[in-house]
C-alpha cells in the first residue's frame, strides 16, 4: 500500500515540477501545437508523458536514421506504438545517413544532425506548429559544457545549452537522469536502449561512460559541484557583458560605415582581449586574430590589415578601424530631375534652391551650382589617377594623396565615391570636398543641394 502511495506522490511531484518550470519560465503553452523529438529513449519517452499529463499538445517526430539494423526498426515500432497509446499524432521517417554523409564529405553524426533538424525545420514551417520541443537534460547540459571547454570555449561555452533558443524548446533542463529513471520506475514506464550509448568512441559517450564515472569515484558529489560552479561562472558572465556593452558604447565610434576605436584604450585595460575579441567576433573574427592584432599593437606595428568573415580591420597610428570587407563596386547614374541618390547603406536627397541660401559647410553634403553640371551623372569608387581641384585650390590634385592628406584610414578609403559629371570630371569627393569648379558663388542662379541622411 505504501509502494502505491509513495509511486502516486512522485508521479504528481515530477509532474507538479515540470508544470511549474514551463509555466515559470513561459517555456510551454496549452493554447499552441508544439513538436516532440523523440527516440525512444528514456529522456524523450518521460517527456513525452510529462506532456500529455500537462496538456500539452503535441505531435511526435522520429528519425530513423538506419544505423543500428534491426535496432532502428525496433525503435520505430516501439514510437509508433507510444503514439498510438497517448492518442498523439506522429510523423517518421527514414534517412540514408550513411549515403548522406559520403556525398557531404562530414561524420555520422553530423550526417544525422544535418538531415534531423532540415526535416524538423520543414514541418515545423509547413504545419504551423510553435516549437520543437527536445528531452535534453541536466547531465546533457553538463556534458555539452565540457565538451566546450575541451574544445577551447570562452565564457559562454559555459552556459551550455539555453532553454529556448529560436524554435528550439528544451523544458527537462532542470532534471537530472536520475530522476527521470526514477519517475520511469515508478510509473514502470517503457524505453527503448540505444546500445551505441554503451560505446565511448564519441567524445560525450566518453565523458559520460568513462570521464564522470571516474571523478564520481573520488566524490559522489562531483556532478552537483559542476553545476554550482557553472551558474556561477554563468552569471559572472552576465555581469560582464552587462558591463561590457557600457563600454562599448563608450568607446567605439562610427563615421560614414567606418568603426572605429582609440588604441590607447586598450594599453592599460585589463581583460583587453576578450574586450576587443567580443566586439569584433560578431564580424567574422575569431580568439587568434584577435590575439595577432594585440600583437601588432605591442610592437607598434602600423597599417597591418586583418580580415574576417565579413570585415577588415585596419591598426592604424592611433586607431583601430573596423570596416566591410566587400566594397560595393556599383555605378549609379543620376539623371535631372532625381531626388534621391541611394547608395544602400547611404542616401542623399536632391533639392534644388533657388535665389540666395545659406551655404552648408558640412562635408557630408553638397552645394553646387547646376549651371555647371552636365547631366547624366555619375557616382562611382575613386581611382587611382582621379584628380580634382579641392575647394578654395586653384591646382589639381590626386584624390589619393587628398585623402592621405586628410589621415583617411586605408579602410575607408576602399568606400570612398566620387560624383561625375557626363565629361567625366569629378564634382564632388562625396563626404569630403567639392571641386572648386562646381561650387556655389554670388553669381549662382540655382543650387543643387545633395544632403545626406
Amino acid at each position: 500500500m505504501n509502494d502505491k502511495i509513495n509511486q502516486k506522490w512522485y508521479f504528481w511531484f515530477m509532474l507538479d515540477q515540470f508544470i511549474q518550470h514551463i509555466r515559470g519560465k513561459n517555456l510551454l503553452d496549452t493554447s499552441k501545437r508544439y513538436l516532440l523529438a523523440i527516440s525512444g529513449g528514456i529522456d524523450s519517452v518521460c517527456l513525452a508523458i510529462l506532456l500529455k499529463n500537462a496538456q500539452i499538445n503535441f505531435t511526435m517526430l522520429h528519425c530513423n536514421f538506419g544505423l543500428r539494423g534491426e535496432e532502428s526498426e525496433g525503435d520505430e515500432l516501439f514510437v509508433r506504438e507510444l503514439a498510438k497509446s497517448l492518442k498523439v499524432p506522429i510523423y517518421v521517417k527514414c534517412f540514408e545517413t550513411k549515403k548522406y554523409a559520403v556525398s557531404k564529405g562530414i561524420s555520422t553524426q553530423m550526417a544525422a544532425r544535418e538531415l534531423r533538424y532540415r526535416w524538423f525545420d520543414e514541418i515545423l514551417e509547413d504545419e504551423g506548429f510553435s516549437g520543437i520541443v527536445v528531452a535534453h537534460h541536466a547531465d546533457d547540459q553538463l556534458e555539452t559544457i565540457l565538451l566546450n571547454l575541451q574544445r577551447g570555449t570562452g565564457i559562454e561555452g559555459v552556459y551550455g545549452m539555453s532553454e529556448r533558443r529560436d524554435h528550439i524548446i528544451r523544458p527537462l533542463l532542470p532534471f537530472r537522469r536520475a530522476e527521470l529513471e526514477r519517475y520511469a520506475a515508478k510509473e514502470q514506464i517503457a524505453w527503448r536502449e540505444d546500445s551505441s550509448n554503451k560505446e565511448s568512441d564519441y567524445k560525450r559517450n566518453f565523458l559520460r561512460n568513462e570521464v564522470l564515472p571516474l571523478m564520481k569515484s573520488q566524490d559522489l558529489l562531483v556532478e552537483d559541484k559542476l553545476h554550482q560552479s557553472f551558474d556561477r561562472l554563468k552569471d559572472t558572465g552576465r555581469a560582464f557583458f552587462y558591463l561590457y556593452e557600457t563600454w562599448l558604447e563608450k568607446h567605439v565610434n562610427e563615421e560614414d560605415q567606418v568603426f572605429f576605436m582609440e588604441k590607447s584604450v586598450l594599453e592599460n585595460v585589463p581583460g583587453k582581449r576578450s574586450l576587443l575579441y567580443y566586439w569584433l567576433r560578431n564580424y567574422g573574427f575569431n580568439s587568434d586574430q584577435v590575439s595577432g592584432m594585440l600583437e601588432v599593437m605591442e610592437t607598434g606595428e602600423v597599417g597591418r590589415r586583418f580580415e574576417g568573415e565579413s570585415h577588415m580591420v585596419n591598426i592604424d597610428r592611433d586607431y583601430i578601424y573596423l570596416g566591410d570587407l566587400e566594397v560595393d563596386m556599383n555605378i549609379l547614374n543620376v539623371e535631372e530631375g532625381d531626388l534621391h541618390i541611394d547608395l544602400g547603406k547611404r542616401r542623399y536627397d536632391i533639392l534644388v534652391l533657388e535665389g540666395e541660401v545659406s551655404l552648408d559647410k558640412n562635408p557630408k553634403n553638397a552645394m553646387l551650382d547646376r549651371r555647371t553640371l552636365d547631366f547624366p551623372l555619375v557616382v562611382r569608387n575613386w581611382e587611382e589617377g582621379d584628380r580634382f581641384r579641392p575647394l578654395g585650390m586653384k591646382k589639381f590634385k590626386k584624390i589619393s594623396d587628398f585623402l592621405i592628406d586628410l589621415k583617411v584610414p586605408v579602410i575607408a578609403k576602399r568606400s570612398v565615391k566620387v560624383l561625375c559629371d557626363a565629361n567625366g570630371e569629378v564634382v564632388w569627393v562625396m563626404g569630403h570636398r567639392v571641386d572648386d569648379r562646381f561650387k556655389v558663388s554670388p553669381s549662382t542662379k540655382e543650387v543643387m543641394y545633395l544632403k545626406f541622411k
